[in-house]
Parts: C-alpha cells; sequence; structure tokens
C-alpha cells in the first residue's frame, strides 16, 4: 500500500486541558491553533508517523487574565517557546474495538518528556464532498511540573490553588491529503 498522508481538518477538531483550581473544580482551557502531520500505509493508523504542534498564543480558558498568565513566563513562555510539540515513537493496540496506547516524546519550554496517550480509533469515511475523514479521541495526563512549568500559590489557608496534573481531552478528526 502506498504513503497516505493526513492533516488534521481544524473545523471539527479541538484540543482541551482540565486542572484543578483550588483542589475542589477543573478549569478548561484549549489551543486553537493546531496542526499535525500524519503519514500511514496501514487503514488503522497503528504504524503512523505523527508530529503534532499548538501554539501557545492561541491559548484560550474563557478568561483574558488567566490566559495571559498561562502565556507569561510563569508558565508557558509563549514569547521564548511558541509552540508545543509532540512525536509519535509507538502505538500499541490495546484491544481489537480501535483502543491504542500512543507513546510518543512530548515537548513543552524546550523539556522533551516520554508520555502515554489513550486512543479511540472512530474509523475512516469519505464526507458529503468526497473526502476521506479519520477520526479519533484522544486522553491523557501529564505533570506539568516535568516540564518546568512549575509556577504555584497557596491560599491563606494552605491550599494549592493549582494541581500539578494536567488532564489531556483531545477530538481529532484529519483529512487525507491529495
Amino acid at each position: 500500500m502506498a504513503t497516505r498522508t493526513w492533516a488534521i481538518d481544524p473545523s471539527h477538531s479541538e484540543v482541551h486541558f482540565k486542572i484543578k483550581h483550588l483542589m475542589i473544580t477543573n478549569v478548561t482551557g484549549s489551543f486553537n491553533i493546531f496542526q499535525a502531520s500524519v503519514a500511514t500505509e496501514e487503514e488503522d493508523f497503528s504504524k503512523a508517523t505523527i508530529s503534532f504542534t499548538a501554539d501557545i498564543d492561541s491559548i484560550s480558558t474563557g478568561n483574558e487574565q488567566r490566559d495571559g498568565h498561562l502565556k507569561s513566563a510563569d508558565f508557558f513562555d509563549a514569547a521564548t517557546y511558541p509552540q508545543i510539540k509532540f512525536t509519535a515513537t509507538k502505538a500499541e493496540s490495546v484491544d481489537n474495538d480501535g483502543s491504542y496506547e500512543l507513546y510518543g516524546d512530548l515537548t513543552i519550554r524546550d523539556v522533551t518528556k516520554s508520555i502515554k496517550l489513550d486512543v479511540e480509533f472512530g474509523g475512516v469515511v469519505k464526507d458529503m464532498y468526497g473526502n476521506t475523514k479519520a477520526g479519533f479521541t484522544i486522553n491523557g495526563k501529564i505533570n506539568r511540573k516535568d516540564f518546568g512549568l512549575t509556577w504555584s500559590a497557596v491560599t491563606e489557608a494552605g491550599g494549592v490553588i493549582v494541581s500539578d496534573d494536567v488532564k489531556i481531552i483531545s477530538e481529532i478528526q484529519l483529512i487525507e491529503q491529495a
């Protein structure tokens, strides 16, 4: 089979994260500008070559002040490190229903760590315009401090303001490139 190349369909994809605030509720954020380069020879993407980037300046939590703080040197330092990068290293089938564990290298603030993401493969279909599309649900969890995101504060009562664990929640639709 010939190599097939794919790109993210941004109008049908979303990249979100959740982090505990005051350890009682989750705050959700997203990256609104992201790209991926995917190449595969397999229908199920089990041996795909995948690289992904998200632009830090596109971060959105629904609060302009918080977004500015996240872009600052306290967190992502968007001026110095404008992108988050992920490069897949391998995928392992978890079961026969299209579930995989995707391993790869995540780079934030020039710190690269190996991570594991849980992937549910939704399948491949042709849309009403004749485009071939593939769908994925991707979930994972990282420790922000592993990547140099160490800003922290405590409340007057000694409680933690922001947790170390960050949940990754994404819906990705790829479109085959001609």
